[in-house]
């Protein structure tokens, strides 16, 4: 039973891929690890014998940590973490429990490799319209909460992606781009294993508003139009992927929890 330590993993699932999501931390040991290498999305994998040194920085920000059963590397690493002024909880049943609940798990030897700060770094062409915003927001939701986006010339990103240790997307002739009329937001949920629902939802109005198929699902044209005016409004890619990471937020959380909902005027109209 959870308790006001503790979150179960059909609670923390409602979090995940939401804007006020939790840090999520798994503390299972190496050997743990090891054995699967796979994550909850979201996650950062880090040591617990080392929580009085990276503990600090998640001070006054909510954290859910995960071992391997939800145990003592867990409820120590917890422990510790409010002692740090963390609002920190343990994951009920741990990583063991999440994948018995058959819950999204993030195949993580698909991630491309980590800075000395322990981010991705992905780079691609500058002034995005919508994969370009929409892979960016996936990943910052559900792969790598810290990850680094690099917007470049298009000639340029493959070198740059070379020289800075980035991994190129949504660009011809690399791994993480378009496969026949899968876009590379599709790519992205399929190799890195974290199709659900609402996901695959937001998949065919992404899909549909990047290359230019209106007919897969009638809010594709409203994604493409608020795609291109937040084009329109920014000369900062940066900036208008902050703004971007707003409009996915609200259309997963359309696509996940009020798709049956609808909208009329006048509400209290009196009936005949």
């Amino acid at each position: 039973m959870s308790s006001y330590t503790t979150i179960s993993s059909d609670k923390l699932a409602r979090l995940i891929g939401t804007a006020n999501a939790p840090a999520l931390i798994d503390v299972r040991t190496d050997e743990d690890f090891a054995a699967d290498r796979r994550l909850i999305p979201g996650s950062i994998k880090l040591s617990h014998d080392k929580v009085s040194d990276w503990g600090g920085a998640f001070a006054g920000r909510p954290a859910i940590v995960s071992c391997l059963r939800g145990e003592k590397l867990a409820q120590g690493t917890a422990a510790w973490l409010r002692q740090l002024g963390v609002q920190a909880e343990t994951l009920e049943g741990g990583f063991e429990g999440w994948k018995a609940a058959k819950l999204p798990l993030l195949e993580t030897r698909k991630l491309p490799p980590r800075d000395a700060k322990g981010r991705t770094v992905w780079v691609t062409r500058a002034r995005p319209k919508v994969d370009r915003i929409a892979c960016p927001w996936l990943i910052r939701r559900f792969v790598d909460p810290n990850a680094i986006f690099l917007f470049v010339a298009p000639s340029e990103v493959v070198a740059v992606g070379e020289r800075f240790n980035a991994a190129p997307f949504d660009i011809e002739n690399v791994f993480w781009s378009h496969h026949g009329e899968l876009c590379t937001f599709d790519v992205m949920i399929e190799e890195f294993g974290i199709a659900a629902p609402a996901l695959l939802r937001l998949a065919t109005l992404v899909r549909g508003a990047d290359t230019a198929r209106p007919d897969l699902a009638p809010e594709a044209p409203g994604l493409l139009a608020a795609s291109l005016g937040l084009s329109r409004m920014y000369d900062d890619d940066l900036e208008q992927l902050g703004a971007g990471m707003l409009l996915y937020d609200a259309f997963y959380r359309w696509c996940r929890d009020a798709t049956a909902e609808t909208h009329n005027w006048p509400t209290n109209k009196t009936k005949a």
